[in-house]
């Protein structure tokens, strides 16, 4: 995690360069807040991932005489296909919808088949052809 961690010094550092010029050109107070803040953001992964670093065994691809055959083995789990992403998403976007409209009847039906759906996306390895 050594590369990583790097990666997000540089962004700090660059950060922390870039927010006292921009305050100084433009004086603006909205990007200087968000520049401070996005600096802070990259410093706390950095200090995290730097200390997670230092107290962990290095990975295959952090080591120089690392294998490709070293990284083998199983990665994860990872589902074959899956239909109910897609009637979540139009089920948020029905209460979206009636939210913007001022609908509540639509709201409430919306949020219905969203508990549904959401229901199904997380119980789909539970029954059917890909249970566990």
């Amino acid at each position: 995690m050594k590369h990583e961690t790097w990666l997000f010094v540089i962004c700090t550092v660059f950060l922390v360069l870039v927010t006292p010029a921009y305050w100084l050109i433009t004086g603006d107070w909205t990007g200087t807040s968000a520049l401070t803040m996005t600096t802070l953001l990259t410093l706390m992964v950095s200090l995290y991932l730097g200390v997670h670093a230092a107290r962990m065994d290095p990975r295959p691809e952090d080591r120089k005489d690392g294998e490709i055959a070293d990284g083998a083995g199983e990665l994860g789990f990872f589902p074959p296909y899956s239909w109910w992403p897609l009637w979540c998403a139009m089920a948020l976007g029905t209460v979206v919808f009636a939210t913007a409209m001022a609908a509540w009847w639509l709201f409430i039906i919306g949020g219905v088949i969203g508990a549904v759906t959401l229901s199904g996306w997380i119980f789909e390895y539970y029954r059917g052809e890909h249970a566990h």
